[in-house]
């Protein structure tokens, strides 16, 4: 009794705030727009009995999830979400394994500093954090002053409203997850079988790629993971810093949801989106699940 109690607990936490709702997204999809309050129909009425609730499931269908699939804009905006997610995961990624490197290496007196410096950011809004990089990257903002300064360029670049702030949003926006696992994997890692492989012959580069590089994989995964699933649906990030050439998922379907009021396609682009999600999610559980039994 006690095991399923502990169980339950997280169970009927899932159920309640991810079940339901999807369940509701679910109905909204399979629904028609309609100029009314709410801006759908069909809509259950339990007090007209059973043949009520067989015209409700009769009145459902899948003609929104067939729009998309016919409408370039819709997976053209899951496409563009799918490269700028993976090139982000990518640059982050290139970003994050020095510093990581770095932390792990560094004196272990050091370490909880350079810890906190890494998640000190999320003591800040996200959004106030965004927010600051449209003054860093504006014309006359503070990085262009500073190239200016230097003498590196004679003339302010244009870089907010472009694809290229997007990126720089999200790295900096989702490093702190890919540091953290990449960090943890590499403290763990037995500088002895570096000292070997030297101590053979091997050079620091050959001793980085042959064991370093492998053994800090399951790290580099789960940040991966952690970085590219939150970035495909991103939309704080290239509402602000992207531009109209800006195509992302999450843009799309909150026009729909705000601006359209088209309930239904709204719906039907989140599911679709969710089922997009689905398959790294449970790649990542499984790379975790090897970790954990790794570890053990």
């Amino acid at each position: 009794m006690r095991r399923f109690i502990l169980i339950a607990i997280p169970f009927s936490w899932l159920l309640l705030f991810f079940l339901v709702p999807f369940i509701v997204v679910l109905k909204l999809s399979l629904s028609d727009p309609a100029i009314a309050i709410p801006p759908y129909t069909p809509t259950l009425d339990p007090s007209s009995g059973w043949a009520g609730i067989k015209s409700f499931f009769g009145q459902l269908d899948f003609d929104n999830f067939t729009f998309l699939t016919l409408d370039p804009l819709y997976y053209t905006a899951y496409l563009s979400s799918l490269k700028i997610a993976v090139i982000s995961t990518m640059l982050t990624l290139l970003v994050a394994f020095p510093m990581a490197y770095g932390m792990a290496r560094a004196p272990e007196q050091w370490r909880p500093t350079l810890m906190m410096l890494v998640i000190l950011p999320f003591w800040t809004s996200f959004l106030i954090r965004v927010y600051a990089w449209v003054g860093i990257l504006g014309k006359e903002g503070f990085l262009n002053m500073v190239l200016m300064w230097i003498g590196i360029i004679d003339e302010p670049l244009t870089i907010l409203n472009t694809n290229i702030a997007v990126y720089i949003g999200i790295v900096y926006t989702y490093l702190p997850f890919m540091i953290l696992p990449i960090y943890s994997t590499l403290e763990k890692l037995d500088m002895s079988l570096i000292e070997a492989a030297e101590d053979l012959g091997s050079t620091r580069a050959q001793a980085f790629w042959l064991i370093t590089a492998p053994l800090s994989l399951p790290g580099v995964i789960a940040g991966c993971f952690l970085v590219f699933i939150p970035a495909l649906g991103e939309f704080v990030i290239p509402s602000l810093l992207g531009g109209s050439d800006t195509l992302m998922i999450g843009k799309v379907l909150w026009d729909e949801f705000f601006a359209n009021r088209d309930w239904p396609l709204a719906s039907a682009v989140a599911v679709v989106l969710l089922m997009i999600l689905i398959v790294p999610i449970i790649l990542f559980q499984r790379n975790q699940q090897k970790q954990m039994e790794a570890d053990q």
